[in-house]
């Protein structure tokens, strides 16, 4: 498992312990702690799994919000711990992320990955649902950058032409 994806698994899993555990805020980081040494053999960073974890409980509120405008037929309580947090790390890719390191599209691929892995059957599926729709409201930020360098030349080409 590639190191920013086992750092991934281990923020997920530390937020689901903490939101099944009833959300005790001064419990995330002994959660982390024991996480990292039980999860994170053999790597040296955990700067992302920091990153995360800190992001989506200072920005629980809003970030909760979100699920909930965008996935307005499920109720944020009946949604599972798993795609709950799930999201929640997602979201915090999207919003609070640098674009430099993980791409959107990127980090709403590895959320999905997360839902394969960690979620039920209709997991994957309701993941990139919500998270494909904030991407939408969001401007989809960096989508064309890919086709932007493939294309710049014939874009050139035809303002020449003109």
């Amino acid at each position: 498992m590639a190191n920013r994806h086992l750092q991934r698994s281990i923020a997920m899993q530390s937020l689901f312990e903490w939101d099944f555990n009833r959300k005790k805020k001064d419990a995330i980081l002994s959660i982390v702690d024991k996480n990292i040494k039980d999860l994170a053999v053999g790597i040296d960073e955990t700067d992302l799994i920091v990153f995360l974890v800190e992001n989506v409980i200072n920005n629980q509120n809003d970030i909760d919000e979100l699920i909930a405008q965008c996935a307005s037929d499920w109720p944020l309580e009946q949604i599972t711990t798993v795609d709950r947090n799930i999201l929640r790390i997602g979201i915090c890719e999207l919003l609070y992320g640098d674009y430099n390191k993980v791409p959107p599209k990127v980090a709403i691929n590895e959320a999905i990955e997360l839902a394969k892995t960690f979620g039920g059957p209709n997991s994957a599926k309701f993941v990139n649902g919500v998270l494909g729709t904030i991407y939408r409201e969001m401007g989809e930020p960096l989508k064309d950058d890919d086709k932007n360098k493939k294309n710049n030349k014939k874009t050139k080409k035809r303002i020449i032409k003109k």
